[in-house]
């Protein structure tokens, strides 16, 4: 019997909080275990919590979602954290996925789209919208710089890296290099593990900290 998606919402605006909950809790394969109205409260109660994704919420009062993350991912770093925000902002998207968050939506999406993210996350992908995955790829195309940590990974490693530098999504990647999604997700997670992050951002920074390539080659 398939796991059910154990979630949390952490979100300042009463409405919202309670427009999310609903679109989960129609989903047949996922729940919510608790709702929070601040990041302060979620971190209080953060040790007993027993999930999988959290939507967090980036603008609140008092601590931001993008400094909750960051305290969370240091106590917990098997949870995973979908970010939900109004804003399209290249500034906010690079510190919340360096903050350890794995994906990134615009409050705005769809209800379909919003379900599939967490459930993408749980199998170990980073969804965002394509507005905002497209603001990533065109802010880290600069000039050819040479990766670096080069002797943690293996060819078949490096390859997977630089088909995520040039912005490709997991299955595209299997597909240029004759591999299976599922395979490609398993070279991510060994990427992630050798290279000490926590997701894409943080891999991407730690092997190309002056920015990759445009073609995603080295």
């Amino acid at each position: 019997m398939p796991t059910t998606i154990r979630t949390a919402i952490v979100e300042d605006d009463d409405e919202l909080r309670t427009l999310i909950r609903r679109r989960i809790e129609r989903s047949s394969d996922m729940q919510v275990v608790r709702v929070f109205e601040s990041g302060d409260d979620f971190l209080a109660k953060l040790e007993e919590l027993d999930v999988h994704v959290v939507l967090m919420d980036i603008n609140m009062a008092g601590r931001n979602g993008i400094d909750t993350v960051r305290e969370a991912k240091r106590r917990k770093p098997e949870v995973q954290y979908l970010m939900l925000t109004i804003f399209e902002n290249p500034a906010y998207i690079f510190e919340a996925l360096c903050a350890g968050a794995t994906g990134y939506l615009l409050k705005s999406t769809p209800a379909e789209e919003l379900l599939e993210a967490v459930r993408d996350i749980h199998r170990g992908g980073s969804p965002m919208n394509s507005a905002i995955a497209r603001l990533v790829v065109n802010s880290f195309q600069k000039e050819t710089r040479q990766r670096i940590n080069d002797e943690k990974l293996s060819e078949r490693e490096k390859q997977v890296l630089d088909g995520l530098a040039a912005g490709l999504q997991y299955k595209e990647i299997g597909a240029k290099l004759e591999l299976s999604t599922e395979t490609v997700r398993v070279h991510v997670r060994r990427i992630y593990s050798k290279l000490q992050v926590n997701g894409k951002m943080e891999a991407l920074k730690k092997a190309y900290p002056q920015g990759y390539p445009k073609d995603g080659s080295a």
